[in-house]
């Protein structure tokens, strides 16, 4: 019997405050538009090193396809595979994207043909590009 007297009272205030909290229809839609915050386009302290080997990919990519080698196709794909992880901003997509741009461009500019100095080239940039994947990936993981 005690139950059945308590229980009005406390379904009660229970329903009051379930009504209450309802937003009403004006108010659900402004809290549905508002877009998470985009995060803070704060420096990783391997930056230096990552828009590096975006220039280092750039590079490789031109060299690699004007000298018409087998993995000429992987290096772009490389590029997109790294400013899809490391991108999480726009001004830092855009960061990458200009290293590589810069990379691919100043190789653009000197080579026409693929000659000796350019295998030279592009062999020094897959020795600078494999110690610093080593060196982020050592000291920072990944």
């Amino acid at each position: 019997m005690a139950v059945a007297v308590l229980t009005p009272l406390l379904v009660s205030p229970l329903a009051q405050a379930q009504q209450r909290a309802k937003p009403s229809a004006k108010e659900a839609p402004k809290e549905q538009a508002k877009e998470p915050p985009a995060p803070a386009d704060v420096p990783a302290p391997y930056d230096r090193d990552l828009m590096r080997m975006a220039e280092v990919i750039g590079s490789l990519a031109f060299l690699r396809n004007l000298c018409a080698t087998p993995d000429a196709a992987e290096w772009p794909a490389r590029m997109k595979a790294l400013i899809e992880a490391e991108g999480i901003t726009p001004a830092r997509r855009d960061r990458l994207a200009g290293a590589y741009n810069r990379g691919y461009r100043s190789y653009a500019l000197t080579y026409r043909v693929c000659t000796p100095a350019a295998h030279e080239a592009a062999a020094r940039f897959l020795a600078e590009g494999e110690r610093l994947s080593h060196g982020l990936a050592g000291r920072f993981g990944g």
